[in-house]
């Protein structure tokens, strides 16, 4: 086996670089000088013999193919270098450490509170910090590591994210509690499909939901488009249309006092999964593990308090 030459600092160095995009930028993250940052980079480049960074004049830096190889590699290694010192440190002691989760924008209210406070019951030393986006930027966030796990909806996931499912959530109709088939408890989509409809048009969901409906064999009559979970409620609530949402709020009554009305969808529709993703073939830290172990016991007693 060859020996390895370079250095925890170095390695340390050249992530706070490919980050920054900018030796300075580095050199101000970690507190050294920027000529620091520049030797130890040249140094590790020289170890490994090849280059791993493009230095542009007054352009700052970019990775080159195997900079960006052996950054995405060194990430998950730099997370359990972290973790290997905070076991040594609380050896016998609770789970302890920073844990950054994402969280898809809509899903936000409806499950992360919940989720949160089960897992920092039960281990009150890991701080877990949100990332809030929509879908496209939390797998972005996963393969940049702004985030070790993402609580998503399982549409979508690409080969190099793997995911736990935590729960399910059901496409319903929302429609006007002045609507003519308001006092119902099933509709089919066929029953509106010539009445306007608002459409929750964020990347990805929108797309779902008009397929939804399409596979019923409606083609959806959108007359607004709007990204805003609460704004489709509203709007649907003032005679704007009817809706299909997955996220089921615990109040009828809209932001603006009107009130909507929830009917179960009698076409044979398909729930979407709740999952927390991350990226495949990366260990996940001990904090991570727990909280996804947390997660998946919170949501399985909920399913359950719910069917009993």
């Amino acid at each position: 086996m060859a020996e390895v030459g370079f250095t925890l600092t170095q390695l340390r160095y050249f992530a706070a670089a490919a980050e920054q995009g900018s030796m300075t930028a580095a050199s101000r993250q970690l507190m050294v000088s920027q000529s620091a940052i520049s030797t130890a980079v040249a140094q590790l480049e020289k170890e490994l013999g090849v280059q791993l960074l493009l230095r542009h004049h007054a352009r700052g830096l970019t990775l080159t193919a195997a900079g960006e190889e052996f950054y995405r590699e060194l990430r998950s290694y730099l997370v359990h270098t972290t973790e290997l010192a905070e076991v040594a440190r609380s050896a016998g002691q609770a789970l302890v450490g920073e844990l950054a989760v994402g969280c898809f924008t809509t899903l936000g209210p409806f499950e992360l509170p919940r989720l949160l406070a089960a897992c920092e019951a039960e281990h009150p030393g890991i701080r877990i910090s949100v990332v809030e986006e929509e879908h496209a930027a939390l797998k972005q966030a996963l393969r940049s590591g702004r985030c070790e796990l993402a609580l998503m909806y399982g549409y979508d996931l690409d080969d190099d994210i793997d995911h736990v499912r935590v729960g399910v959530a059901a496409p319903y109709v929302l429609v006007a509690k002045g609507h003519r088939l308001a006092r119902r408890k099933k509709v089919a989509l066929a029953d509106l499909a010539d009445e306007p409809m608002v459409l929750l048009d964020l990347p990805h969901s929108g797309l779902y939901l008009e397929r939804l409906v399409a596979s019923t064999g409606v083609e959806p009559q959108i007359r607004h488009r709007t990204a805003g979970f609460e704004t489709v409620r509203a709007m649907v609530a003032n005679g704007q249309g009817w809706s299909v949402l997955n996220q089921r709020p615990a109040s009828d009554m809209t932001y603006d006092g009107a009130e909507v009305v929830n009917l179960e969808i009698s076409d044979p529709v398909e729930p979407l999964d709740v999952v927390l993703a991350s990226m495949k073939g990366v260990r996940l830290t001990s904090r991570a593990q727990a909280f996804v172990r947390s997660s998946v016991r919170t949501t399985r007693r909920s399913a359950s308090t719910e069917r009993g």
